[in-house]
């Protein structure tokens, strides 16, 4: 028997406080056994010990490879996970140190005893911060986390909401069309599941908008503690190294060893017990733990760079970690050959996940046309339309815009494209900037009388590199803003609207529209 591993190392001494005590559990969510299962959950993890086979049994095999060439040589099974008791043990044990410390007020800890409105509740929460995590940064999220909570702290008052009161909420935090779909969702759990979220992952990822595979198993476990697993960017990027997977890895047949992976990590069915059965050991292993567990490890110690192994867990069981060592000498015996995996010359930590070429984001140019009317006593207001509710930058306004024009596009073309957006919006005619006699032009008439370019603007997505070129484009007559047609006011598809000049910066627009109004102002000052 070994002596039990702790975790002591410099590089999570700094990451753990010195009192481990502190939770952010939230006391109006238990009930009167809350406490005495937090306390069985210590003194269980407390006398834990490891085996000293442990790290043999977990896998189906031990490592075996032979450095041939560019190969590495190893057995298929060695990329399955046959037996994660330990693993879950000495992974919960890890978890017990740095649940709290950083800060995320959706993370509470388990609750046995919540009914069931409290499990949909928590759901809920789960499910706006697992929204907001896409592609973004803790750190970042949790400020409009709190708002959100604040402004919408259930799924029903979300429901009432309308989509510019969510995308003012939701402004800075960019991928808009979380937002939209969030909306979406809560107005149908309202509508069709009487304001509770579907108690499993399959319907939740079925029925609520904007649910995928990850998200669904991430709420189903951790609210509802059902055995499901999860697979974000962390937890792919620390199974790939704990497996040493080193194939594409978005290939389908790379992420159904992962997500298989994933899943063995929630099985609990062992012969020591299963939660099926009600025991004290399967309360302390809920798999809603685990999968946070999981993403904890991947984010905080698994990077991306820099992996902090000497921290880790898990180290004893990574094969990564047991490939990179110095003077490893692989077993030579090779049966049941792994055919799936690329090549390798040599191979450290960070060589896993496999690195892939990113595919370059299309290049498009818009021309944006900053429309404003301007009256005889000097009032300035501008034109802006919605955005569709789906799809890039949903729900949010721009000013009229002519999108992936040929980069070919002359001058004199360009200054043509006011006049064409103008007649899909407006209810009359607006007489052109070319026209050749101005004298003959009513006051009432509308007409455009200044189009002046501005220098471009780009802005990157993630998928798409704009190069956005704006246009000043002034328009007078009349006492009031030229009226719109009916099919573009508001709630429409497209609905437009006028704006006043010191309230364009406070419309929702996204973060390349901004650059673009602080650009065009720049003609004028």
């Amino acid at each position: 028997m070994t002596k039990r591993r702790r975790f002591n190392s410099p590089t999570l001494a700094k990451m753990i406080n010195d009192d481990h005590s502190t939770s952010d559990y939230d006391s109006s969510e238990s009930h009167s056994g809350a406490s005495s299962y937090q306390n069985k959950r210590k003194r269980k993890a407390s006398t834990r010990k490891n085996n000293s086979n442990n790290s043999q049994s977990l896998l189906r095999e031990p490592v075996q490879s032979v450095f041939s060439g560019d190969a590495y040589p190893h057995t298929s099974s060695s990329h399955v996970i046959i037996s994660p008791g330990a693993l879950q043990d000495t992974l919960l044990e890890w978890y017990g140190t740095v649940q709290a410390i950083r800060g995320m007020p959706w993370r509470k800890p388990y609750n046995p005893y919540l009914g069931p409105e409290e499990r949909s509740q928590r759901a809920y929460e789960i499910w706006v911060s697992e929204i907001m995590l896409q592609q973004t940064q803790v750190t970042t999220v949790i400020p409009y986390y709190m708002r959100w909570m604040e402004m919408y702290p259930t799924v029903r008052d979300l429901a009432t909401a309308d989509i510019d009161e969510v995308n003012a909420l939701w402004k800075g935090l960019g991928y808009y069309s979380r937002a939209s779909r969030l909306l979406a969702g809560a107005q149908k759990v309202v509508a069709n599941y009487h304001g509770m979220l579907p108690v499993n992952a399959r319907d939740l990822e079925a029925n609520i908008p904007g649910i995928g595979r990850y998200s669904a198993g991430a709420i189903a476990s951790i609210a509802y503690g059902e055995h499901v697993p999860i697979l974000d960017g962390n937890v792919h990027r620390l199974l790939s190294r704990f497996l040493a997977v080193y194939a594409p890895p978005k290939a389908k047949a790379t992420l159904d060893i992962l997500w298989a992976a994933a899943a063995a990590m929630v099985d609990f069915n062992e012969s020591r017990g299963s939660l099926s059965t009600g025991s004290t050991s399967e309360l302390l292993k809920y798999p809603g733990d685990i999968n946070q567990a999981l993403i904890e490890l991947g984010s905080t110690i698994c990077r991306v760079r820099d992996p902090s192994c000497d921290a880790c867990p898990l180290r004893p069981w990574c094969r990564a970690y047991e490939l990179s060592r110095p003077g490893y000498m692989p077993a030579a015996d090779i049966e049941d050959v792994c055919s799936f995996c690329e090549p390798l010359r040599e191979t450290n930590v960070t060589t896993f996940p496999m690195k892939m070429n990113r595919k370059k984001p299309r290049e498009e140019l818009d021309i944006v046309n900053v429309i404003e009317w301007t009256s005889s006593m000097g009032e300035r207001w501008f034109l802006m339309v919605r955005r569709p509710d789906r799809g890039l930058l949903a729900g949010l306004y721009e000013f009229p815009t002519t999108s992936n024009v040929a980069r070919t596009t002359s001058t004199a073309a360009q200054a043509k494209i006011p006049l064409t957006v103008l007649g899909k919006l407006l209810k009359y005619a607006v007489l052109p900037y070319d026209l050749k006699n101005r004298s003959e032009a009513h006051s009432d008439h509308f007409m455009i009388t200044t189009i002046k370019p501005a220098s471009d603007v780009l802005h990157v997505f993630s998928h798409i590199k704009k190069t956005y070129r704006p246009q000043w484009v002034v328009v007078h007559g009349g006492e009031s803003p030229p009226p719109l047609k009916d099919s573009v006011k508001s709630h429409q598809p497209n609905d437009a609207l006028w704006v006043r000049l010191e309230d364009v910066p406070g419309v929702n627009m996204g973060t390349g529209v901004a650059k673009v109004w602080k650009t065009v102002e720049k003609l004028w000052r």
